[in-house]
């Protein structure tokens, strides 16, 4: 009886290693899905049969092209993610004059220029009060106050929707606005928690649909408080 033929051992050496061109055209992905289609038929004929006298005699692959259109967002800042309820919270205190213009306004300014993947802004309160004063000060209208800024930093803090980080840092409630991906945003939460003792009663833990408060307040656009007049109600 004649013995099998010595099985022949495939040739060791550098894996082919293709590169697309730019263009990306339907040739290149039929060359790469070619070398996959080798590579998986040589680990699966090798894993049957260590001799290597078994050959897998083909490999089919089925894709479909998934090609994502990237929003189209004014400005060059890029966007940001913000809660739905949230949106529509900040609507609903405004119309109840559960929070001031100034609080609102600090508060969208600030949200609106986050380091992305960070959630923080890397503003001063001065830097802020320049900010909202940018379009103001080009018509000769009425300005925010350095103080007013001030006061609105503070009630936000307390509303647990930013808390001071240091430096002239503030940090955002990334659960209601952030600039980034959801990757970084559950990093920054993250860390978040461990600087708070994971404490779930602390920010940014303290804000959401269940049980939200607001303190009813009156209105403040940056007049001084012994001022007396009307109570704005609309």
């Amino acid at each position: 009886m004649t013995p099998d033929p010595p099985a022949r051992r495939r040739q060791r050496g550098p894996r082919p290693v293709l590169t697309p061109n730019a263009a990306g055209n339907d040739a290149d992905f039929g060359d790469i899905l070619a070398v996959l289609g080798q590579q998986l038929g040589e680990k699966v004929a090798e894993a049957a049969d260590p001799g290597g006298r078994r050959r897998l005699k083909g490999v089919h692959f089925e894709y479909v092209a998934d090609s994502r259109t990237v929003h189209d967002m004014a400005g060059g800042a890029g966007y940001s993610l913000a809660s739905n309820w949230f949106t529509q919270l900040l609507a609903q205190l405004a119309v109840a004059n559960s929070i001031t213009k100034s609080q609102l306004c600090v508060f969208l300014f600030v949200a609106g220029g986050q380091v992305p993947g960070t959630g923080i802004a890397q503003y001063t309160q001065q830097e802020i009060t320049d900010g909202l004063n940018k379009v103001a000060a080009q018509k000769g209208g009425k300005m925010i106050t350095r103080s007013t800024v001030n006061r609105a930093v503070q009630a936000l803090c307390g509303y647990h929707w930013v808390e001071k980080a240091g430096n002239g840092r503030i940090q955002i409630n990334v659960r209601l606005w952030f600039h980034g991906n959801s990757t970084a945003q559950h990093e920054v939460l993250a860390d978040i928690a461990e600087r708070h003792d994971r404490n779930p009663e602390a920010f940014p833990y303290a804000v959401g649909p269940e049980g939200a408060h607001q303190e009813e307040l009156d209105l403040d656009f940056g007049v001084d408080r012994g001022v007396r007049g009307r109570k704005r109600t609309g």
